[in-house]
């Protein structure tokens, strides 16, 4: 008997110290919720410079020492006669009042690697907006995308914010070295032009929405379960009730016109395809998905990045968001927990693309 008291002493004592370590997170997180989202910065990477550095590199292992020295001094050489050329074109562009407008082409080069709900959309919408405030006649943006879809509200944003460029008259090419598929295909379709890497899986244009129903086991363990609301639809499938036919048509319907909407909205951007053909939820390689004509061109997004560099200053860019004390301090355990909850939430009432 004394034993059994001082194991339940033991147990109490463990589960103060679990409630504790709970109430402080949730505490801590608490706390940096109310402090607003995190700030980040707008790190620039120069992939023109990169690449040089590259080739010079090992350029050094396939030519002996002269011709190394060789090289630099012509380069030298090619490099103060250009600036100085340019030195006297923006001095001209000074005095005509168009120093702006005097610079070399960029390419931006972004990356969107989108989750299921496309959280990812914060970052690029503040890529854009520092893009659209210096782009000039002559730059092109390169978006870098892989996503297999998600949530139809979070791939709308994410496709309007690629729209921002298209409406600057940014040329705007996306490449799909993996996977654009369905909400990823929503955004792809934005571009000027579409390039796959042979074997990327495009398309997947559908809908789709799933949910786990455990009213049998509830009942089999009699436990009732009780869900109130107002208005005849706010809720038609459920977890855990009896759902109806009456319930489940009316959702396959509200899945049908999401279906129509995501088709319209790839008609109006790419008017050519054949909506019946590719519009039916199947998934293709990237040579076969030019035949189809959902991309444009076979490349990969290295072959567009070198390619660039020969004539243009190529530049990533990226929007990093700090991470706050409260996301440190909860941890991997907290975005597993969140990331459980998003994706019952996702296969319950909201559609997936």
């Amino acid at each position: 008997m004394e034993f059994l008291l001082d194991y339940g002493l033991f147990l109490a004592k463990i589960a103060t110290v679990v409630i504790a370590i709970i109430a402080i997170l949730v505490i801590v997180k608490g706390l940096g919720g109310r402090s607003g989202a995190a700030k980040g910065e707008l790190e620039v990477t120069n992939l023109t410079e990169q690449h040089k550095q590259t080739v010079e590199q090992l350029e050094h292992h396939l030519h002996d020492e002269a011709f190394i020295k060789a090289r630099d001094k012509a380069e030298k050489k090619s490099e103060k006669e250009k600036n100085k050329t340019r030195e006297k074109e923006v001095k001209k562009a000074a005095k005509e009042g168009a120093l702006d407008t005097k610079r070399e082409p960029h390419l931006f080069v972004l990356d969107f690697n989108g989750s299921i709900d496309a959280k990812e959309v914060s970052s690029l919408r503040e890529e854009v907006t520092a893009i659209l405030a210096v782009a000039r006649d002559g730059d092109e943006v390169l978006l870098r995308l892989e996503s297999g879809g998600g949530m139809v509200h979070g791939y709308g944003l994410a496709s309007s914010q690629l729209d921002r460029l298209k409406n600057a008259n940014l040329p705007l090419t996306i490449a799909v070295d993996k996977v654009a598929a369905s909400g990823g295909y929503m955004m792809a379709c934005i571009a000027d032009k579409i390039v796959s890497a042979p074997f990327a899986i495009v398309g997947s244009i559908g809908v789709i929405a799933q949910i786990p129903n455990f009213n049998k086991l509830l009942k089999k363990h009699d436990i009732e379960f009780e869900q109130l609301t107002a208005g005849e639809y706010k809720r038609t499938l459920t977890m855990f009730g009896e759902n109806s036919d009456k319930a489940r048509d009316k959702f396959k319907q509200e899945l049908e016109e999401t279906h129509g909407l995501f088709k319209n909205f790839i008609r109006d951007h790419r008017p050519d395809l054949e909506l019946d053909k590719v519009a039916t939820g199947e998934h293709w390689y990237g040579t076969q998905a030019k035949d189809l004509g959902l991309v444009d061109d076979i490349k990969t997004s290295d072959d567009i990045v070198v390619e660039a560099c020969k004539d243009k200053t190529v530049l990533s860019v990226r929007y990093v968001r700090k991470k706050k004390l409260a996301d440190k301090l909860v941890g991997t355990a907290s975005n597993v927990a969140d990331g459980v909850l998003l994706k019952l939430a996702s296969r319950g009432q909201r559609p997936i693309v």
